[in-house]
């Protein structure tokens, strides 16, 4: 019995979108894109959030400053309820997402064995 995993892959793309964690995180985020105050806020902390981790990635040293900036975009954001909400919900997103790899990358756990596990 051949099988094609991609069917498989596109159905799980199909079921996330219509999950209740999708529909919350789609609503949160077009809200919060329809709020021009709260999306400017949003793609400050995105563009600081992404830059800091480009930096990380390259092996370059972060600031004190831009720690100062960064802390101080994080505690503006999670003052924004609708922003703290879609930041909640972008985490339980993330959380599925691991939660869903686990799943999938079981069958290669259980032929190779877990590293380091004794």
């Amino acid at each position: 019995m051949s099988v094609n995993l991609y069917d498989y892959a596109y159905n799980l793309e199909k079921a996330l979108r219509q999950s209740d964690e999708y529909t919350k995180l789609k609503q949160l985020y077009d809200e919060v894109n329809a709020d021009p105050a709260a999306q400017q806020l949003f793609e400050k902390f995105r563009n600081l959030q992404i830059e800091l981790q480009q930096k990380q990635m390259m092996g370059q040293e972060i600031s004190q400053q831009e720690v100062e900036e960064a802390q101080k975009t994080v505690a503006i954001v999670q003052q924004h309820p609708t922003i703290s909400q879609l930041m909640q919900a972008e985490q339980l997103m993330n959380t599925l997402f691991m939660d869903l790899n686990k799943i999938i990358t079981k069958p290669l756990e259980e032929l190779y064995g877990i590293p380091n596990a004794q």
